[in-house]
């Protein structure tokens, strides 16, 4: 076992370490996130001027606004190739190879003289001796005479085959020629006047030990060929000022193309002080959000997920807004040059604000303005009409009820983009008929825009990033989710109950500054899990109690599992975790006191735990987890009054308040002394106008017979 002070060592280190790979991956991204928006902005990947393909029929007529003198590197290339290609291929000769060969021939013929020399051996075992040594097959015949000893023509031919050998191997012997020169070799050997026997075993040993000696030098290849490359100069061209660069209805080949480059009409050259200049302001617009986060909602600056969110919805923003400003519409190029206006910066408003907070979202319209202007060459319009809709769009979604105020938001965004295209064309002096044209069609289609990609961006965003956004919720709250239909049918006390608690949950939320939307449709669910048995539930009972036949221990083991049950059943349908949490925490670990109560009475004479009448917890973690535990208890135990008088609804309210808190239920909230009173006065204000008392109205029978003696009087 380890001490105690080196386990908490290790863990410590542990966690450590998670916390640098945090910083690294954070670092990392925000560096990634840097660089690819400056190049966004400063680098020209789709250029305007003149889009032309090779292949495709030039529109118009081309001429060169200045003298330039370039390399045609298409030609250069070609030039170059050519010189590399007339290289001849480098060889490298291992003379050791020859070494071995003539001596393995040698051991060879010695090893035969040696047989033949051997007294002590007949001429069959000579025969058999010499099968084993000679690496090739001979035949009996031959064998015969090569065993009789004949020293003078086996020297001969020693001498002779090594010459050959040497001689050919002098020269090189490649593996693709191996053979050839072996048949060259094999001719020569009459030339040796050795004996008939003497010259087929010549033969095989030059085709069996002849090998490639000559080998490429694959190095050496490549430098004569880089040498015989570079030795080639340039191919430069010069175009002279107001030269015909390609012609209307002419078909564009690599040489327009590579002019088009070389004057920069094809490809504009940027900068270097540009891209840093671009680079510097990225970098202080990023510090300047990042600070606002820390200073003002440190919670989303401290998530890394949402702050990766935050970099992408900037990113794509501006990438299709890159993508529209690179349009180039050659039947309208006073239209097109205005696309600027259709760059959807009000979806990034949208997005954020809906996503995270509306006040992040103004910023960063703001900072996305301004870098649409830098992208535009400068152009200011763009950045003010991006500003004015952007902000209008943040507007049109701070308060979202349904979803259809999306579209909404892009009817406001788009009328707020057609009044600023209006007057930025006004005070440009663009014509008045392209100025309207301009603003109806570009500024309507923006707002369109907008709205499109925030509705259809929202559910990929929120569900890749964990975030439960107000949409999600308002489609949670529509009381036609299956998950709510359901409980109106298998518990129709326990769904009225839950409406209730909404109510006061989302008022009490708004007292203290909760997300009163989060809290509300929390609200609704909180209890799903008293679907799976609704009648052990005094709201959903209607004759006898199923609790007094069961023993207290059991009945709260079946009251203290729904809560089991409803986190069970919200996983299984999807529930954002938000929801799941309350679900899981709005009993905490409080005691069922009735049954604890009951167990104390039944076992007087025996000490009963309160731990086994707690629930699991855990407790409420945030301030609308216990809001929703609150209205829980308060709304079930004024509903229980019997003469609900507003001075009686507030005793029990507050009573009910006071218990949760010195029980401990509220100590991981971040709730407040004054946050307890506004939410207790909340709900008193709302109970007494539920459970006032009621007129009793008089009996309609009794009512109905005096009349009717009354009238017998009269007459």
């Amino acid at each position: 076992m380890l001490p105690l002070a080196k386990v908490r060592a290790k863990i410590s280190q542990v966690f450590l370490n998670l916390a640098g790979r945090r910083k690294v991956r954070r670092g990392l991204a925000a560096f990634v996130f840097f660089v690819v928006l400056t190049l966004l902005i400063s680098v020209e990947f789709m250029p305007q001027r003149i889009n032309l393909v090779v292949g495709q029929v030039s529109p118009t007529n081309v001429f060169a606004p200045r003298s330039v003198t370039y390399e045609d590197k298409n030609k250069t290339a070609e030039a170059r190739n050519i010189a590399a290609a007339q290289v001849e291929k480098q060889y490298i000769i291992d003379p050791q190879v020859s070494i071995d060969v003539q001596k393995n021939i040698s051991s060879l013929i010695a090893d035969i003289g040696k047989v033949q020399n051997d007294g002590n051996l007949d001429e069959n075992q000579k025969v058999s001796k010499l099968k084993e040594i000679i690496p090739f097959s001979l035949s009996n015949s031959t064998l015969k005479i090569l065993s009789r000893p004949n020293p003078e023509n086996l020297k001969k031919m020693e001498t002779g085959i090594t010459g050959l050998i040497s001689q050919a191997m002098d020269e090189g012997v490649t593996q693709e020629n191996t053979a050839e020169v072996g048949d060259k070799l094999v001719g020569r050997i009459p030339n040796l006047q050795l004996e008939a026997p003497y010259n087929s075993v010549a033969a095989d040993i030059i085709k069996n030990y002849l090998r490639p000696n000559k080998f490429d030098d694959l190095e050496k290849t490549r430098r004569l060929q880089q040498s015989a490359r570079e030795a080639v100069s340039p191919v430069m061209v010069s175009i002279k000022e107001g030269e015909k660069i390609i012609g209307a209805g002419e078909i564009v080949t690599e040489e327009h193309i590579s002019k088009l480059e070389a004057l920069g009409l094809s490809r504009p050259v940027i900068p270097i002080s540009s891209i840093l200049g671009s680079a510097l302001l990225v970098g202080l617009l990023m510090v300047v959000v990042l600070f606002y986060l820390y200073q003002q909602n440190r919670e989303i600056y401290k998530n890394a997920g949402h702050i990766y969110l935050l970099g992408i919805v900037v990113f794509l923003t501006l990438g299709v807004s890159k993508a529209i400003i690179a349009i180039n519409l050659a039947q309208w190029p006073a239209f097109a040059a205005l696309f600027g206006y259709l760059a959807p910066i009000a979806a990034a408003g949208m997005l954020i604000a809906i996503l995270l907070d509306s006040r992040l979202a103004v910023l960063v319209v703001a900072v996305i303005s301004f870098l649409l202007g830098l992208m535009t060459g400068g152009q200011i319009r763009f950045a003010v009409v991006a500003l004015i809709g952007g902000i209008t769009g943040v507007y049109g979604v701070s308060k979202l009820s349904q979803r259809s105020d999306m579209a909404r938001a892009g009817f406001y965004t788009g009328a707020a983009n057609i009044l600023a295209i209006f007057s930025m064309g006004m005070i440009s002096g663009t014509p008045l008929g392209l100025t309207m044209t301009s603003s109806l069609i570009l500024g309507s289609l923006n707002g369109i825009l907008s709205s499109v990609l925030t509705n259809g961006a929202v559910p990929y965003l929120e569900s890749a990033f964990g975030i439960t956004s107000s949409v999600r919720l308002l489609e949670l709250s529509n009381p036609g989710n299956p998950l709510l239909r359901r409980m109106q049918i298998e518990a129709p006390g326990t769904y009225h109950h839950s409406l209730l608690v909404g109510n006061l949950a989302e008022s009490a939320a708004d007292a203290v500054g909760g997300d009163s939307l989060l809290v509300r449709v929390a609200a609704y669910y909180h209890d799903i899990g008293k679907m799976k048995r609704p009648y052990f539930f005094i709201e959903n009972q209607m004759g006898d109690n199923p609790h007094d036949k069961i023993a207290p221990t059991l009945s709260t083991l079946i009251l203290t599992s729904h809560v089991k049950d409803g986190v069970e059943l919200a996983r299984e349908n999807k529930l954002p975790q938000g929801i799941t949490d309350i679900i899981e925490q709005h009993h905490g670990d409080s005691l069922c006191s009735f049954f604890y109560h009951k167990a104390v009475e039944n076992n007087k004479n025996e000490s009963v735990s309160e731990d086994e009448f707690r629930y699991e917890g855990p407790k409420p973690q945030t301030k609308e987890a216990a809001i929703v535990m609150l209205a829980d208890a308060v709304e079930a135990a004024v509903r229980s009054l019997q003469n609900g008088t507003p001075g009686r609804i507030e005793g029990v309210v507050r009573k009910i308040i006071k218990d949760k808190l010195m029980d401990g239920q509220l100590d991981e909230s971040d709730l407040t002394f004054k946050d307890l009173d506004a939410i207790a006065a909340t709900f008193i204000r709302m109970l007494s106008g539920i459970f006032h008392n009621r007129i009793e109205y008089p009996d309609m029978t009794k009512e109905m017979e005096r009349r009717k003696k009354k009238r017998a009087i009269g007459r």
